[in-house]
């Protein structure tokens, strides 16, 4: 049975687990431009955008949506990887770089079904001085993400943060948890669908791997999404009916609905899939979230 967002427009909710952090400083977007996968230089100024970072070798370490909201201030809201770990790595690159780096406590992630009140496309509302709004709206599915302070924070609500995860992974948004980090590039994430990275800005870890994969035609793998009778975990194998296909990278339930985002390959023959000896459908991914 498919999530209904519509059953709940405009009721706020805190996503637990997602947190805020914070690159301030004359440095700011010059840090990120070096080290994140997408072009933070081209990003104006009180935008946002997919983005990620990578290991050397072009794997992913986190993914999130990339809040410029002055070259001197650049959020990251960070849905899954740790957020504190994720900091304490960044600070071994900050180096002579002015630059502030840290997670905010004193800010809470909200999600909101319907329409966004004041943010539209890839334009936030809000300037960090107060709440900030982003339109993650896609395919006449209507959301918004907001950043609040903790005093003004709605309650979290698990079926809703539930319905939120499933909404993500729809939309061909990886939720990657700790056992999938640095396993995956981006285009094995088919992160081209949301614009989630650059081959064309100047060096970044990973950007090696990116580029050449990019130019040179290579990616063989991408994700695919499929309704399973039963939850199942991320790193489950994903079987044909005589052969593994792929890995399950993401996946997300809420006691009714149960969906497996899985890497395979861009070619496979048609036929059955099995996650856990269980039959799944595989569905189409929903566009949109692109920015």
């Amino acid at each position: 049975m498919p999530d209904n967002p519509q059953a709940l427009p405009g009721q706020a909710f805190a996503l637990p687990g997602q947190r805020l952090i914070a690159l301030e400083g004359r440095d700011a977007a010059a840090f990120a431009q070096a080290q994140f996968m997408n072009a933070v230089k081209a990003l104006a100024d009180g935008h946002w955008q997919w983005s990620g970072w990578l290991t050397p070798k072009g794997r992913a370490i986190a993914l999130f949506a990339l809040l410029r909201l002055s070259d001197q201030r650049i959020w990251l809201a960070v849905p899954d990887a740790d957020a504190a770990a994720l900091v304490e790595a960044l600070k071994r690159f900050v180096f002579r770089s002015k630059l502030a780096l840290g997670v905010r406590e004193d800010l809470v992630i909200e999600g909101r079904f319907g329409a966004p009140e004041r943010a539209a496309g890839a334009a936030i509302a809000g300037d960090g001085d107060g709440p900030v709004e982003i339109d993650l709206s896609a395919d006449g599915a209507a959301r918004a993400l907001r950043i609040v302070p903790a005093a003004q924070a709605a309650a979290a609500d698990a079926a809703l943060a539930a319905q939120w995860a499933l909404a993500d992974l729809r939309h061909g948004l990886p939720r990657l948890p700790a056992s999938q980090a640095e396993q995956w590039t981006p285009q094995q994430l088919s992160l081209d669908r949301l614009r989630g990275y650059s081959v064309k800005k100047g060096c970044y870890p990973g950007q090696e791997i990116v580029a050449r994969t990019h130019f040179l035609g290579k990616a063989k793998r991408g994700l695919a999404l499929f309704a399973c009778p039963a939850p199942v975990e991320a790193g489950a194998e994903v079987r044909g009916e005589s052969a593994a296909l792929g890995t399950v990278a993401a996946s997300a339930s809420d006691g009714a609905t149960h969906l497996a985002l899985a890497v395979l390959p861009l070619e496979r023959a048609e036929g059955a899939a099995f996650i856990d000896a269980q039959p799944v459908q595989e569905i189409p991914l929903l566009d949109g979230l692109a920015r």
